[in-house]
């Protein structure tokens, strides 16, 4: 069993940056591939980015490539999405999401534990 809670959203100008981070509690984190989604108002969940339980592997959502940055921190049991070049239609919800699997997925009906999610919100 394993609880995610998000922290480190905020406000930000178009153009900046912004780390959110996910810490899990449970022994089994470690184990777990973690993921990145969002949600905008009026829009579906979306995948952002992955990454496999050891952090060698990482997937990226074609929208945030090059800007996103996700990590992992095994021993802290926090994963971390680094946001550059943020656009206002980076604005949404952000949830981490982990599951005992050992392949990165982008569907988020794959991932059987999530956070409550931390808002972003960039200004123009």
């Amino acid at each position: 069993q394993v609880q995610l809670v998000e922290s480190g959203g905020g406000l930000v100008q178009a153009g900046g940056s912004l780390r959110v981070s996910c810490a899990a509690s449970g022994r089994t984190f470690s184990t777990y591939v973690m993921g990145w989604f969002r949600q905008a108002p009026g829009e579906e969940r979306e995948f952002v980015a992955a990454i496999s339980w050891s952090g060698g592997n990482t997937i990226y959502a074609d929208s945030v490539k090059g800007r996103f940055t996700i990590s992992r921190d095994n021993a802290k049991n926090t994963v971390y999405l680094q946001m550059n070049s943020l656009k206002p239609e980076d604005t949404a919800v952000y949830y981490c999401a982990g599951d005992a699997t050992r392949i990165l997925r982008t569907r988020a009906s794959a991932y059987g534990y999530w956070g409550q999610g931390t808002q972003v919100t960039v200004s123009s």
